[in-house]
């Protein structure tokens, strides 16, 4: 008993000694994470401000977290256009859609280059990561494109990256440490390669999914470049970042023609490059800030491939 009395003592003082440590490592980390996460936010908030500022006013700068001069003309002016309506459902639909397409055809490949005994998959791996560093070029990838009727069509937007090599590697690093075992067991009950992944593979890669999703979706709502080079003569094809990119250079243009006169008559303006800059940047930032929460838990998960091998 004594010796068990005398071995406890000095734990409780260890751990009074720990418990110090502990915070002051605690209120160090509070400190770092709060600094954080002012320089993290930061910007955004900065840049909500100015969005609902005063154009004119926004103009003189100095504005910080808060509008100087409230006012809703920029958002007004945004929403005010005819095609803006139009554009976000083409860009609703190209992110649901592209995202869908793009996960399950990439988790198809990757389950199927991840086999053993698929005897071609160390070579359909190197062919498709030689895609990685060698690119066609932008001509021939319209050549292509134009060839294959995708011009003024909007498949363009999903049947070309429908298969992202990235994500093929994340999905198949992911598929590889799952248990053999399980996947066998399938196959003794007479599951084959298609419903093994429909049923088993599928529903246990949910994490990395989810984090391809969220990679995918973002690139395809905030794309623009590709509605520029096959679609813009198209306006019902056309997105929101593309209809975005068109208001920022008619007001960079209209602020231009308004230097030329007197400041009067440009501080009449009710929009400016900087205001209307502001403002599309929420509007394209806020529906995947709305989505992210939701896929946070699996986004974490996923990004920890690779990190333990099974």
């Amino acid at each position: 008993m004594a010796n068990a009395t005398g071995a406890s003592r000095p734990a409780r003082g260890s751990r009074r000694h720990a418990s110090v440590g502990d915070r002051t490592f605690d209120i160090l980390n509070y400190v770092f994470l709060t600094l954080l996460m002012v320089v993290t936010l930061y910007p955004f908030l900065n840049t909500l401000a100015v969005s609902l500022n005063a154009a004119s006013d926004s103009i003189k700068g100095g504005i910080h977290l808060w509008p100087r001069q409230f006012s809703g003309e920029n958002y007004k002016f945004v929403f005010g256009e005819a095609t803006i309506y139009n554009a976000t459902l083409i860009s609703v639909l190209r992110t649901v859609i592209g995202t869908l397409v793009t996960v399950f055809a990439s988790a198809m490949v990757a389950y199927t280059i991840s086999r053993q005994e698929y005897v071609l998959r160390k070579f359909v791996t190197i062919a498709f990561i030689i895609t990685m560093y060698i690119n066609g070029g932008l001509i021939p990838n319209y050549l292509l494109i134009r060839d294959l009727g995708l011009i003024n069509n909007f498949w363009v937007y999903i049947l070309p990256g429908v298969i992202g090599v990235f994500n093929l590697i994340i999905i198949r690093s992911f598929i590889e440490q799952l248990p053999e075992s399980v996947i066998e067991s399938a196959r003794i009950d007479g599951a084959g390669d298609f419903r093994t992944f429909i049923n088993i593979v599928f529903p246990l890669c949910l994490p990395v999914l989810a984090t391809v999703a969220l990679f995918t979706a973002v690139y395809q709502w905030n794309s623009w470049f590709d509605v520029f080079l096959y679609n813009s003569s198209n306006v019902k094809l056309s997105t929101l970042q593309y209809e975005l990119q068109k208001i920022l250079q008619n007001s960079n243009t209209t602020s231009s023609a308004a230097s030329a006169f007197a400041g009067s008559a440009a501080s009449s303006l009710k929009v400016s490059p900087v205001s209307i800059r502001a403002t599309m940047t929420i509007v394209a930032a806020v529906p995947m800030i709305i989505i992210y929460p939701f896929l946070q838990k699996y986004f974490v998960k996923g990004m920890t491939v690779g990190g333990v091998k099974g």
